[in-house]
């Protein structure tokens, strides 16, 4: 099978860098970004998860109305050296039914930014049951929580906040205000083919930084805090995909540590 399109993007210059971004900055490096179709296109280990070879991948989705009735569209990967986005109208169940194995695996940590609705989607539309996540928004709130800054019970930073925060990352992310008004304005907007370039830097976008965020949070964690980030993940996961057999098929949640 031929291999997917190829697209080659610049990322959004930091907020933080006087309109210049250093050549060594791992944020600003080019990836490739890959239009998938077809499972064959996407890295033999994360198709087949081994205890032999743990992955961290940024990841996020796409859709119209993107919930249990909604239409997934899109799914994010990022790789350190890539980005992969899998086209789930071309490539349809098949295709994500080949990610299912990864998108469950508890040897591919899944870094998002707020997955519930994500999760609940993937859940109701193909049946894949979400595991194993880092979510940014959760581990935010448990930064700051440990450093003791308070901030109200409902009052979750945004994908944009956390990328605009110099401690994690700095950049200003103004083209998602742009995908926003083009949403409002037509909600069909993810569902049209061919991609355009907007459609792939926009959703490229939404992933290339997950990995940075990652690493810059994961120093921070103390073990306790390490603990609530599983916890509260997969309760993330599990969120709005209530079922009648009471989650008796969803991984555990993990246990308190030394029980």
């Amino acid at each position: 099978m031929a291999s997917a399109p190829s697209h080659q993007t610049y990322v959004p210059i930091p907020s933080d860098s006087g309109g210049k971004c250093e050549d060594n900055d791992v944020r600003f490096s080019p990836v490739p970004i890959h239009i998938v179709t077809h499972s064959s296109q996407l890295p033999p280990e994360f198709l087949e998860p081994s205890p032999d070879r743990h992955l961290v991948i940024g990841f996020d989705c796409e859709g119209v109305d993107l919930c249990r009735y909604g239409t997934l569209c899109i799914m994010q990967l990022a790789f350190p050296d890539a980005i992969y986005l899998v086209d789930a109208i071309q490539g349809g169940e098949m295709l994500m039914k080949a990610c299912k194995p990864a998108l469950e695996s508890s040897y591919i940590t899944k870094v998002i930014h707020d997955c519930k609705r994500d999760s609940e989607a993937l859940y109701f539309q193909f049946g894949i049951k979400l595991n194993n996540v880092v979510d940014t928004q959760i581990g935010y709130s448990l930064i700051e929580e440990q450093e003791g800054r308070t901030r109200a019970p409902d009052d979750y930073i945004s994908f944009v906040g956390l990328l605009a925060d110099p401690r994690y990352c700095g950049v200003s992310y103004l083209e998602k205000q742009e995908v926003r008004i083009l949403l409002r304005q037509d909600p069909e907007f993810w569902t049209y083919r061919p991609l355009s370039e907007l459609m792939v830097r926009a959703a490229a976008d939404d992933v290339r930084f997950l990995l940075y965020i990652y690493n810059k949070m994961m120093v921070k964690f103390s073990q306790q805090s390490l603990w609530h980030l599983a916890v509260r993940g997969a309760l993330y996961c599990r969120c709005f995909c209530v079922s009648d057999n009471e989650y008796a098929d969803w991984p555990a949640i993990p246990p308190i540590p030394g029980l």
